[in-house]
């Protein structure tokens, strides 16, 4: 099934999901010192909602999670603000033009990181499309496949530099999406500045008016390495939670 966005043609049926499904097991990529996430049936008495065990016509489970630690999740500026903000209220728009990266994170000190540097010369790379990019997906290498299971907390994951933030948010990106737990240091006192830079939020109890109201971050997702950089359309789905962040999934096709 064909599709037609600005005269550029997508394939509907050929989705590239960079997501991170979330299960109850092992398997789960865990960051920010939770345990992993727990799907179960409901139980009243000596009735259970699993159609397996006999005393239900219907699966019924309760779901616990975070969106921050527990796989793909979408986030707005209310991840740090002193005011509530909602993910559902601040993404109202849900297909962008997108551009794929890999960057290599430099090893500054103890640390890994993903400098201005790094994100202008892959943004600057050369391309056939003449669009604008709303959106912009940066993969790390190495691009192990243990990202979709990997236990982050207390690993020091390499993380995004203040001024790659803010040259992202100066190149009039919307959308930003990383394969880590977070675009900031995982110790880093809760000084945000990634966050802080990309959302344009110079203070977090009393919000600026050109803070980024409708820019989200979209963290732990995974890439292939058979998709290859460079420009495509982003589908961006949440689920509606009147929260600062939801699970997501990020869906690519190719242009």
């Amino acid at each position: 099934m064909l599709a037609k966005i600005n005269d550029f043609e997508i394939d509907l049926s050929k989705p590239i999901d960079i997501s991170i499904p979330l299960t109850n097991t092992d398997e789960n990529p865990i960051a920010w010192y939770i345990e992993k996430p727990v799907i179960e049936p409901v139980v009243f008495g000596d009735w259970v909602g699993k159609v397996s065990e006999g005393k239900s016509s219907t699966n019924f489970n309760n779901i616990f999670f975070n969106p921050h630690g527990h796989g793909t999740h979408t986030e707005c500026l209310g991840h740090i603000t002193n005011d509530f903000f909602s993910i559902n209220q601040s993404l109202k728009q849900f297909f962008f033009f997108a551009k794929l990266i890999t960057v290599e994170p430099e090893k500054i000190g103890d640390d890994f990181v993903i400098t201005k540097e790094q994100v202008q010369k892959a943004l600057s790379a050369s391309t056939s499309l003449s669009v604008t990019n709303e959106a912009l997906i940066i993969r790390t290498i190495p691009n192990q496949k243990d990202k979709k299971s990997r236990k982050y907390s207390n690993t020091n994951p390499p993380y995004l530099s203040e001024e790659a933030a803010i040259f992202i948010r100066e190149s009039e990106i919307q959308h930003l999406l990383i394969d880590l737990p977070s675009v900031d240091k995982e110790h880093d006192e809760g000084k945000l500045l990634a966050h802080k830079a990309f959302w344009n939020v110079k203070d977090t109890h009393n919000l600026n008016n050109d803070a980024r109201l409708n820019a989200t971050i979209t963290e732990m997702i995974y890439v292939p390495d058979e998709i290859e950089d460079g420009n495509y359309i982003l589908n961006l789905q949440i689920a509606s939670f009147e929260n600062d962040a939801s699970p997501s999934k990020p869906i690519l096709y190719k242009i």
